[in-house]
């Protein structure tokens, strides 16, 4: 018994390690051929991947990728950019979401893995010297569109719930209620003012097994994309 679980969990260890090696080539081929600081191809990244609807960077993070939407929220749980099975996943847009049509809220997933890939380095939020610094208090995202920038107003860590999960509203003090619980469960208040009006986007990984680390911003620019 004992053999056979350390023979288990071994295989296990080599799959987490060929599945990470796997998804650094991707994602390191996908910064090659992309330049963030001017153009995204978005036609080259659809043609590798056709469910590609964005890319994000968050800074002083290793996030830093093209994000997907499917017709669910389980498929990029287990596959990769290339669409091939991997444990890594990918970063993927809640299925319920429209980038062209923004709901209330728009949640982006990834798994938080140790090689600090994926929402892995997410967790620098949690440390003051990065979320006191303003320059790291700015989301970017890139579609083939626009580019929008959002400040982010509310960082912590919640037991797994479905609340912050939620996209629209039925009614604008349902948004408020909302909101307000978002500001109170910020480990640090950054004084950013969110009105029912505003646009919100979530970015939520697993802390452990019980829990999730969630970032929350709300949209304050967006500009017409060049992408090629």
């Amino acid at each position: 018994m004992c053999i056979g679980t350390a023979t288990f969990s071994l295989i296990n260890i080599v799959k987490w390690k060929i599945d990470n090696n796997k998804n650094s080539t991707i994602i390191d081929e996908l910064q090659n051929n992309s330049n963030i600081n001017s153009n995204i191809n978005f036609d080259t990244l659809v043609k590798y991947n056709s469910d590609t609807v964005g890319w994000i960077i968050v800074n002083n993070t290793n996030i830093n990728y093209p994000f997907v939407q499917t017709k669910n929220n389980s498929y990029y749980l287990n596959h990769s950019f290339n669409k091939e099975e991997n444990s890594a996943g990918w970063i993927f847009l809640d299925y319920r979401n429209d980038i062209d049509n923004l709901s209330k809220n728009n949640i982006l997933y990834g798994h938080s893995r140790k090689d600090k890939t994926m929402f892995g380095s997410l967790f620098n939020v949690l440390e003051e010297s990065w979320y006191k610094n303003e320059n790291n208090q700015i989301i970017k995202v890139i579609t083939k569109n626009e580019v929008t920038l959002w400040q982010i107003f509310s960082i912590y860590i919640i037991k797994n719930e479905d609340y912050y999960l939620t996209t629209n509203f039925d009614t604008r003090n349902e948004f408020i209620m909302y909101i307000n619980t978002s500001l109170y469960r910020s480990i640090y208040n950054f004084n950013t003012i969110v009105t029912p009006d505003d646009i919100i986007l979530t970015l939520s990984t697993c802390n452990g097994k019980y829990k999730k680390l969630v970032v929350q911003a709300k949209l304050i620019k967006k500009e017409v994309s060049y992408s090629e």
